[in-house]
């Protein structure tokens, strides 16, 4: 019989540890945290030093009750991640457990490897109860700032959906000022020359120092270029290496797999944490880059026998952050000799990426040779420059090269054929291309988190779930549109026929996939926030938040003096902001409509953005149209807003039924009689009828499969997305479990429906204070 119960975060992980620790314990999980504040009150005392109030949520408490049994009849282990969290975890247990925090063993490991787990046991020590307030202050400060901000946003917004945090509304502002550049910025044309010299059987090509900003300009050289000679002027060759990058941290390997893989930062650690729990990785959540003596000797190992002893050489990074409080090694694999390890797809293809970032970082420099070279243009002022790179030794390079968020203009590299210091030159052809500048670059969430860490706002366990959130609030928006077509003028000359030809080709430009827009919502949210809630809005303030905590976890700063520091003049604040009367709505008048003569409006209404014509003080009801999916309040003109009013427009007719295409609140759909249809990449402007009434019957197909049974009064039995269940009017009904729905009869629903618990009514969050 076991006679000791280790107690981790996940199941996945307990069986992968209880299978190395054998018969003499009993590992179970924790599934997580067990205890917090109450979700509908804030559960803080603020009289009494900011004190929390946990609760066991409902659906812990009888894994409570089965550990306490446990707990009473073995030792008990605590071994919850080693991160602030991890340490909360444990601390919780202790709590919960009825267990004395100092004298409970706790045991922290970076990897779940044989010797990892043993030596952690062997090595046991208490709950470090500065961890533990540094996480409760996050908790704690991060639940006063929603709890109160929040509220303020549902009177001023007039819409219960929104919510502010301390992290969260910092990220939404990086995303909301990156739109107001783009918005902002106005685009103008240019024209890059790029020429094609050919030496024997070899080309090169080198871009003109110099680009023009009119298309005169650049006919005027190309025409100048056809009888004039080129010139070798100057070569410069210079010796160059390359570094290989430090092992992942927890921001490095979200931004990397982002960019090589497209991943999401949250897929990102959910795959890692995956690999972790099944002993493939080191802990996931970290900010360190440093690597154990153990994982550097092996690299070493591993590299001198596949590559050489040339290609070796041990490094130990330091690590940037100047706290890195979450864990103590960078992300890497426990077993460098294993390349590639089994399991799904996704998890082979992020293992590989760290396995090679983690063996790349212990290999020497790459050597490199660069060459320069000017072409002088006789009867021109102008030089053309080429360049070219070769690599003398691969390094690093022979496993791994770092991606960047860069988007680059078309760039050369390889080799230069051999020339010489005045050395003539023909040329094959010679481009002008149309370009255009360029605004700032929208954030994908691989550089939001390079900038949040930049900045020092957040930490590893932190980045995921802030970008997650102003996602599902609607704050930001993540972009799947391919860029449109633009047209670009392109001049150029040939060798063989020494005539300038003008040719004009379409491009893509703009695409919005994977990158992050703030919407109209999350830029009011933000300017309001910004103008009544500055000092928290404020960057230098997060970051300093984050190293209070830091300090907290060091024992140099108590966590209760903290929070009082802040809470006094943020809770003015908010007392300030309720007194104010009035509703923001971002209201922007675009201009008169002319038949009715009153004001055409773009605003944020209940139900999201909007254009309305004429007031509410007049004697007509104002006229109200949403958006379309792209549009903005702050850059629809008044001509894309009229264009609104010209539906609900009827296509067609069906059956002796009209059918009418419109923009609702979840956005354009065609409705015949009572069936409403969304549309989707069809706009309800343009949509024709023998579309829509195919569009139709494929939605009554496809209704006709979800029915099981129709009543009366609309009572309806569905297949749904997570199964059967019963639907009257706008309510639905769960059908009890071992029920086969093909057999209920009227009666049976009826009863289900009756049965029913009552749902609660939705009530406003009592701030109180405890």
């Amino acid at each position: 019989m076991a006679n000791n119960l280790l107690i981790v975060e996940s199941p996945a992980k307990a069986k992968t540890i209880e299978k190395i620790l054998g018969e003499d314990f009993v590992v179970k999980s924790s599934f997580g945290h067990i205890r917090d504040l109450p979700k509908n009150q804030l559960g803080i005392d603020i009289e009494k030093n900011f004190q929390p109030d946990y609760e066991i949520p409902d659906d812990k408490k009888s894994l409570i009750t089965e550990l306490k049994k446990l707990a009473k009849q073995k030792e008990v282990w605590l071994a919850t991640d080693g991160d602030r969290e991890g340490e909360a975890i444990s601390w919780h247990l202790c709590e919960a457990l009825g267990l004395n925090p100092i004298t409970t063993k706790r045991i922290v490991f970076n990897e779940i490897t044989n010797s990892a787990i043993k030596n952690a046991v062997a090595h046991p020590r208490t709950v470090d109860m500065n961890l533990v307030n540094a996480q409760q202050a996050r908790r704690t400060l991060d639940r006063l700032v929603g709890f109160e901000l929040s509220p303020v946003l549902w009177k001023k917004l007039s819409n219960r959906n929104l919510s502010a945090g301390r992290v969260q509304s910092v990220a939404v502002r990086l995303v909301v000022e990156r739109e107001r550049e783009i918005i902002g910025f106005e685009s103008v044309p240019v024209y890059r020359v790029v020429a094609v010299f050919t030496v024997g059987n070899n080309s090169f090509r080198a871009e003109l120092n110099k680009k023009f900003e009119t298309e005169k300009e650049a006919l005027d050289f190309l025409e100048k270029c056809i009888n004039t000679t080129f010139t070798v002027a100057d070569i410069q060759v210079k010796p160059g290496v390359k570094s290989p990058s430090a092992p992942f941290t927890t921001s490095t390997l979200q931004q990397e797999a982002s960019r090589k893989l497209g991943f999401g930062v949250s897929k990102t650690m959910m795959v890692a944490q995956k690999l972790y729990e099944s002993g493939k990785i080191t802990y996931m959540r970290t900010d360190s880059t440093a690597l154990s003596d153990l994982a550097i000797n092996s690299a070493a190992s591993y590299i001198q026998k596949t590559y050489g002893n040339e290609y070796s050489h041990p490094t130990q990074y330091a690590t940037q952050s100047t706290n890195a409080q979450e864990a103590h090694e960078a992300i890497r694999p426990t077993y460098l000799e294993n390349e590639s390890v089994n399991g799904t797809r996704d998890e082979q293809r992020l293992y590989d990426l760290i396995w090679k970032r983690t063996i790349s970082s212990q290999m020497s420099k790459a050597k490199v040779e660069k060459t320069t070279v000017k072409i002088d243009i006789s009867n021109r002022h102008e030089i053309f420059m080429a360049s070219g790179e070769v690599i003398i030794f691969p390094g690093f390079l022979k496993v791994y090269l770092e991606s960047t968020d860069e988007e680059l203009e078309d760039e050369d590299s390889g080799m230069l054929p051999p020339l010489a210091v005045s050395q003539n030159l023909l040329y094959r052809n010679i481009e002008a291309r149309q370009r255009y500048s360029k605004p700032p670059a929208r954030y994908t969430e691989a550089s939001l988190v390079k900038k949040l860490e930049e900045l020092g706002i957040g930490r590893p366990s932190t980045y995921a779930p802030t970008i997650s959130t102003i996602i599902n609030r609607g704050y930001v928006a993540k972009g799947n549109k391919e860029g449109v077509k633009r047209k670009v003028i392109v001049l150029n000359i040939q060798a063989e026929d020494k005539n300038v030809h003008k040719e004009v080709i379409k491009e893509s430009t703009g695409s919005l996939k994977g990158k992050l827009m703030a919407s109209d919502i999350g830029m009011l949210v933000n300017d309001y926030l910004t103008e009544h809630f500055k000092h928290v809005m404020e960057y230098d303030f997060t970051a300093n938040i984050e190293k209070d905590f830091d300090r907290i976890a060091d024992n140099k700063l108590d966590w209760s003096k903290m929070m009082k520091e802040f809470y006094q003049p943020f809770h003015k604040a908010v007392e300030t902001s309720e007194a104010e009367k009035g509703k923001v709505t971002g209201e922007r008048q675009l201009g008169t409509d002319p038949v009715s003569g009153k004001p055409v409006i773009a605003r944020i209404g209940r139900y999201g953005p909007m254009i309305q014509i004429g007031t509410v003080d007049d004697e007509e009801k104002p006229r109200f149209a949403s958006l379309l999916e792209g549009q903005s309040i702050h850059t629809i003109t008044f001509e894309e807003a009229m264009e609104l009013f010209k539906l609900p427009r009827v296509v067609g007719a069906f059956e002796d039924k009209a059918i009418k295409a419109n923009i609702g609140r979840f956005g354009p759909y065609i409705q015949h009689d009572k069936l409403f249809v969304s549309l989707k990449d069809i706009s309800p402007f343009s949509i024709d009828e023998v579309t829509a009434i195919e569009l139709i019957k494929a939605k009554r197909e496809a209704d006709s499969k979800k029915l099981i049974h129709e009543f009366r009064d609309s009572i309806q039995v569905l297949n749904g997305r997570y199964g059967p269940y019963i639907k009257k009017g706008k309510d639905n009904f769960k059908i009890p479990k071992g029920t086969d729905p093909q057999t209920l009869t009227e009666d049976d629903v009826l009863k289900i429906i009756s049965e029913a618990p009552e749902k609660k009514a939705k009530s406003k969050r009592s701030i109180s204070k405890k």
